[in-house]
């Protein structure tokens, strides 16, 4: 019998939400003082150092743990389905970019608000996840339906909610992984062409039959 082993599927997922799941732990250890520390992107000094690593690393911390499981339920859903289909690398960008594109918008345009959480991350894997085929010229119904949705709640929210949840990260996040999906699929969508092409000319030279006819020398 065949013995039953865990496996690290995902590994940049699993990675990322283990690092989310220890800077909620430390925010709650702390009451705060961590997240304002390291994980919290917020109107601060440019000469603090700090301050351009929390452009990165605002995305570990949340404000407490219905926070953390809200987003940790999404990433783990929606990760590794996207990470086996990517490649880790591709998904370790996308983070980093969400970060850092969230980080500076909020730090430039929204100087009174503290951001922190993987919630632009989350976006971004949705509307990532609705780019589930692509042909050149087309846009999948799947992806316009879930932009609408998703993107187009926090629009509302964001004019006529005051919940202190920051749409302007999801927004960003989902535009990340708006654009990202729509490369990635367009170069798989290449390089399948480029497949089926090279194969059909293969197929060509091998079914092709050459004559030829040697005459004596005299």
């Amino acid at each position: 019998m065949k013995k039953i082993r865990l496996t690290y599927n995902a590994p940049v997922t699993l990675t990322f939400v283990l690092l989310c799941f220890v800077a909620t732990l430390l925010n709650y250890i702390t009451q705060g003082a961590s997240n304002v520390l390291l994980f919290m992107t917020y109107h601060s000094s440019l000469t603090n150092p700090l301050t351009y690593l929390r452009f990165f690393t605002h995305v570990l911390g949340h404000s407490g743990w219905i926070h953390f499981i809200g987003n940790a339920s999404y990433l783990l859903l929606l990760g590794p389905m996207l990470e086996e289909k990517h490649g880790g690398d591709n998904i370790l960008k996308i983070i980093i970019v969400t970060a850092l594109v969230t980080g500076i918008i909020n730090y430039i345009f929204f100087p009174r608000v503290a951001l922190c959480g993987a919630s632009g991350v989350v976006f971004a894997f949705i509307l990532l996840t609705s780019f589930t085929s692509f042909r050149e010229g087309e846009i999948p119904i799947s992806f316009v339906l879930v932009a609408l949705i998703y993107l187009g709640q926090q629009v509302y929210d964001g004019i006529f909610l005051n919940d202190n949840i920051s749409n302007m990260a999801h927004i960003a996040g989902g535009i990340v992984g708006s654009i990202t999906g729509y490369k990635f699929n367009k170069r798989r969508w290449i390089l399948k062409k480029m497949w089926i092409m090279s194969n059909n000319n293969v197929n060509f030279l091998k079914n092709e039959k050459f004559c030829i006819t040697i005459k004596p020398y005299v």
